[in-house]
């Protein structure tokens, strides 16, 4: 292969690993409500905060350039959380609403 498809490859493959970390990004700042929900365990909660830990460490398995190490800590890090507040009854994902199904009182003055 000649410079330019390796230029191509590398560009891609950067591209692809941009794309990952910002979905990463994303979910790790939808996480940080259920770090301080008080019903998910300890552990998950530290699991989460060793990978963000890790990831900004200067010590890697795979070299800097690869962050397929990184990436993979945080996604195990952020199922664990996931499904940690799913066994705690946290509701992931979903906006809060009011009940529909309790009556409303009027108090008149």
């Amino acid at each position: 292969m000649d410079t330019t498809a390796w230029l191509v490859v590398a560009a891609v493959a950067a591209l692809i690993t941009l794309v990952l970390a910002a979905v990463l990004l994303v979910r790790v700042f939808k996480a940080r409500k259920l770090l301080v929900d008080s019903g998910i365990p300890l552990r998950s909660k530290a699991l989460v905060w060793a990978a963000v830990i890790y990831t900004v460490s200067p010590v890697d398995l795979l070299p800097d350039p690869v962050y397929l190490d990184d990436i993979g800590f945080l996604l195990v890090a952020l199922r664990s959380l996931h499904s940690a507040a799913s066994a705690a009854g946290v509701r992931t994902g979903q906006r809060a609403e009011a009940p529909t199904d309790t009556p409303v009182e009027m108090k008149t003055l």
